[in-house]
């Protein structure tokens, strides 16, 4: 709850008047408790889940040739199993997720999420997400490279690889431990460069909603992930899952540096060479023989 009771008092006590975005923050929160506003969570959670891998699966109904984009395009899963995937993940999110958020709140106010005025710049933002990202991806890493082992894939992770043609409602499928143990790379970013509570909202959206593009199953040339640094994408995780339970390989959640500092790019990035020389050698052959051949490298993966 913000401590002014009128805008002339907030604009009095950060010395400026207040921007069009403060305005609006100080009408929608300044009588609403810290806890309720962090609570946002669970909406925002809830309508990622829903709509953003729906997305994918409305742009099959509605554009004939996105089959050629799919990764694994011999492997399509019924409406049936994609729902089934959908009230699974939403079992956790009500029996899990949901009560985590609201029994959480203690460790906000601890890390000191703040809530009140002014609000962040842009650059302020940007730049802790961008730090939020990166702790996330190197503590993930290793903690998603724990859960291969034998013990950890055995009794928690296997759930989540229960797709080895991953869709989006399927990138929050996970067994609730897994879901336990993921959540503390999520955290530690917060808790290392604390921000205001927009920042944090736009973290939590923004990480499942990268999650789910990565798990989408598709792999699109315009995508505006294409075009981030090092950034892995759908095709990279997708190796991960088509491999199976035996992958050690590509276990980064974001970014691809810690899989090549690492070593554990070694199988995709040798995968991705053989296909590209069958690539190439089917269109030399086609060239040859006065034929004409459009061959993609997930095509060739999936044969």
């Amino acid at each position: 709850m913000l401590p002014y009771k009128t805008i002339q008092e907030a604009e009095t006590a950060i010395g400026r008047p207040l921007t069009a975005a403060e305005t609006l923050w100080f009408n929608y929160s300044a009588t609403k408790s810290d806890y309720f506003l962090y609570c946002h969570n669970i909406l925002f959670l809830f309508l990622v889940f829903s709509l953003a891998p729906l997305f994918y699966h409305l742009l099959e109904l509605v554009y004939s040739k996105i089959h050629r984009f799919k990764i694994q395009p011999k492997i399509k899963l019924s409406f049936s199993q994609s729902l089934n995937c959908y009230l699974a993940v939403m079992r956790m999110f009500f029996l899990v997720v949901g009560p985590l958020q609201l029994l959480s709140y203690p460790s906000i106010q601890l890390i000191g999420i703040r809530t009140n005025l002014p609000l962040p710049s842009m650059g302020e933002i940007v730049a802790q997400l961008v730090v939020y990202f990166v702790i996330e991806d190197y503590t993930n890493y290793w903690m998603h490279r724990f859960l291969h082992c034998k013990w950890g894939f055995e009794k928690i992770h296997r759930v989540h690889h229960e797709y080895t043609a991953p869709i989006g409602f399927a990138a929050p499928y996970a067994h609730w431990a897994e879901v336990l143990i993921l959540g503390i790379p999520s955290f530690l970013g917060p808790a290392i460069a604390p921000g205001h509570m927009i920042t944090f909202w736009l973290w939590i959206a923004l990480r499942q909603i990268e999650a789910i593009e990565t798990h989408s199953g598709y792999d699109f040339p315009w995508a505006p992930t294409k075009y981030i640094p090092f950034y892995g994408g759908a095709e990279y995780h997708d190796y991960h899952h088509y491999v199976g339970g035996q992958s050690q390989s590509n276990f980064a959640s974001v970014f691809t540096y810690c899989d090549y500092i690492y070593g554990t790019d070694k199988g995709y990035r040798y995968q991705k060479k053989l296909l590209n020389q069958l690539k190439e050698g089917v269109k030399s052959s086609g060239l040859q023989n006065g034929g004409s051949y459009s061959i993609s490298t997930v095509d060739l993966k999936s044969d």
